[in-house]
């Protein structure tokens, strides 16, 4: 099977995942306790490092904008240019990116875990469906917390190019919140969110059906988290491209 096929193949194969734990959603029973539970593991095992991440992003780009800025005369602007970096891009991509990291290697490995330990086919005996039991709450899970992560990843980030633009720079206050509120529209927030759902799902697709493919003992653990995490990380990027470009396009006609 060459490279081709095989992706093809993978792709078909986690669509099916997906979509069989979309329509196994609405079926008994639902697992309430079991979303909640990846809920907190997802969102708030996450909050330290999408807090430090997005502090630090939105300070290197008011660090790096404002002197070309500067030279501009334009310097004041630091602030439009800090919030809307984070809320068309860097937000919801940097949370995905640690997201992948963070939560689909530990999906993968806590599924395929299970694979070779026999346990998905001890459910399956005990009449126990594991993509409902296991995949269906993982999802909705990252359905529900990205968007808020990357709300906080867009908030902290420009929070700290406030910091950085005001404790180095010199801008006021009243400076840099103004240029943040005239460079934000309900597009960009709208685009932020879009982009968090998609790759949510892109998440928690991936990682669910390299977990569950998992073969070869804890050798096969391993290799399936390392593939959950590039492959997670390769496709978010390559549709955040997409996305961005859809979402240009439509809002243009709107």
């Amino acid at each position: 099977m060459n490279i081709a096929t095989r992706t093809l193949f993978e792709v078909q194969e986690t669509t099916l995942l997906a979509a069989g734990a979309a329509r196994r959603l609405f079926r008994r029973p639902s697992y309430i306790n079991e979303m909640i539970q990846q809920m907190d593991a997802i969102g708030v095992g996450s909050l330290p490092i999408i807090i430090l991440t997005g502090f630090f992003t939105g300070g290197v780009l008011a660090l790096q904008s404002y002197p070309t800025l500067k030279y501009y005369g334009a310097q004041d602007q630091t602030g439009m240019l800090v919030a809307t970096s984070m809320v068309r891009e860097l937000g919801p991509v940097l949370t995905g990116l640690m997201i992948a990291g963070r939560v689909g290697s530990a999906i993968s490995a806590e599924l395929g875990s299970m694979v070779v330990s026999q346990q998905i086919d001890a459910m399956r005996a005990l009449g126990t469906d594991p993509v409902r039991k296991l995949v269906a709450p993982r999802l909705i899970a990252l359905l529900v917390t990205m968007p808020l992560l990357t709300l906080i990843a867009d908030a902290v980030g420009i929070g700290g190019g406030w910091i950085v633009s005001s404790q180095l720079f010199g801008i006021t206050s009243s400076a840099f919140s103004s240029a943040v509120w005239r460079g934000l529209t309900t597009e960009d927030v709208f685009g932020g969110f879009v982009k968090s759902f998609v790759f949510a799902f892109i998440i928690g697709a991936i990682s669910c059906r390299q977990g569950l493919k998992t073969e070869g003992g804890t050798v096969g653990v391993g290799r399936s988290t390392t593939t959950a995490v590039v492959a997670s990380s390769i496709v978010l990027i390559v549709a955040d491209f997409f996305i961005t470009k859809m979402l240009q396009v439509i809002l243009d006609t709107v």
